[in-house]
């Protein structure tokens, strides 16, 4: 048997173990709520709801959706993506890998990244997944994505290679939500279905590198995945806070392009331009650590700590690398003048 080959299957038994479906639930009552604001808020038309007895559980609870996770440490944290357990007025039941069910709180959502912790309370030491490096991947790596396609097909496994990294896309979570930027993604060509969002992307020798994410309807081939240097992140801040901990500026800005400078007729082809995107917006938040440090509406923030600002790392980039309570200097252009403006970061609430 080919080498690689070989070394596919021992990563899959591996890693098999540690992945779990993430079920989310609703009592009847709920779901019989939601499908009635459906029809007064968006004025659609709705058939009398039959749901199959086989469908509601012994407790009336309907299952609404589903995803995928994986379990990061054998007392039972388990990790998944935002978007999966973002339905209100839910409960999660998380299935291992045995058919064991257990109720799952949730830990953490983090308000950035679309990562969110579970935690589930199982009788003895359960299997973990060994995190790897999301920062040394390279293209042409191979990839394995793993979880459970469309919520159906169990353990199902689609091998790929590192496509691109560091993308930047802009993602819903579901028909009619608000996009999200998501940013500094790993790009791979192993397929990721509704269903196994959630679960780890792995290396070949079956450490996670990432947290499958989104797919491009439409395109073929491309799929993404939260780079593990960010869940990484968020385990360590719920260790040691007890929560997830993001820093916040406090500005609404716009990322300069040339066709920008055109456009606006500003005076630098590269910065964050502050500016609001809808009249109601405040640019500066009031009260907000730029606020504070007197920063204004139209000005342009050339320089974070003495680094250019650019579409190739732009602020977020920026504030990703950075923690709750420090102190950057950022230079900005107040018309003709260039001044320096010390923020210190606060926590996103």
């Amino acid at each position: 048997m080919p080498k690689e080959k070989s070394e596919v299957i021992q990563t899959i038994k591996k890693v098999m173990p540690t992945v779990v479906s993430v079920i989310i639930s609703k009592s009847l009552e709920e779901v019989k709520k939601d499908i009635g604001n459906l029809e007064k808020e968006e004025g659609i038309p709705t058939e009398p709801l039959v749901i199959p007895p086989e469908k509601i559980d012994a407790h009336g609870m309907v299952q609404v959706g589903g995803g995928s996770g994986f379990i990061v440490d054998e007392s039972g944290i388990v990790l998944t993506n935002k978007h999966v357990i973002a339905e209100p007025n839910s409960s999660y039941t998380v299935i291992t890998n045995d058919d064991m069910r257990y109720n799952a709180e949730v830990l953490a959502r983090d308000p950035v990244n679309d990562v969110a912790i579970l935690k589930i309370k199982p009788t003895k030491k359960l299997p973990a997944i060994e995190l790897g490096s999301s920062e040394n991947l390279e293209l042409g790596q191979t990839v394995l994505a793993i979880g459970n396609a469309l919520g159906i097909f169990k353990n199902t496994v689609s091998m790929g290679i590192v496509s691109g990294l560091s993308r930047s896309i802009s993602a819903q979570s579901e028909p009619g939500a608000s996009p999200q930027e998501m940013r500094g993604l790993i790009q791979t060509d192993a397929a990721i279905n509704p269903g196994n969002s959630g679960g780890p992307l792995t290396d070949i020798f079956g450490k996670a590198v990432g947290i499958n994410a989104a797919v491009v309807f439409g395109a073929q081939n491309i799929s993404f995945a939260i780079p593990i240097k960010a869940a990484e992140r968020d385990l360590a801040d719920l260790k040691k806070y007890g929560r997830i901990r993001r820093p916040l500026i406090g500005l609404r800005y716009l990322i300069i392009t040339p066709d920008l400078k055109e456009k606006l007729k500003l005076p630098v082809d590269y910065g964050a331009y502050v500016t609001k995107e809808h009249p109601a917006d405040e640019a500066v938040i009031k009260d907000s650590p730029a606020d504070k440090a007197g920063m204004k509406d139209k000005d342009i923030i050339l320089l974070w700590n003495g680094k250019k600002i650019s579409i190739e790392k732009n602020v977020l980039d920026y504030m990703d690398d950075c923690n709750v309570g420090e102190i950057v200097t950022l230079k900005i252009l107040r018309g003709k003048e260039e001044l320096d403006a010390k923020v210190t970061l606060t926590e996103r609430k």
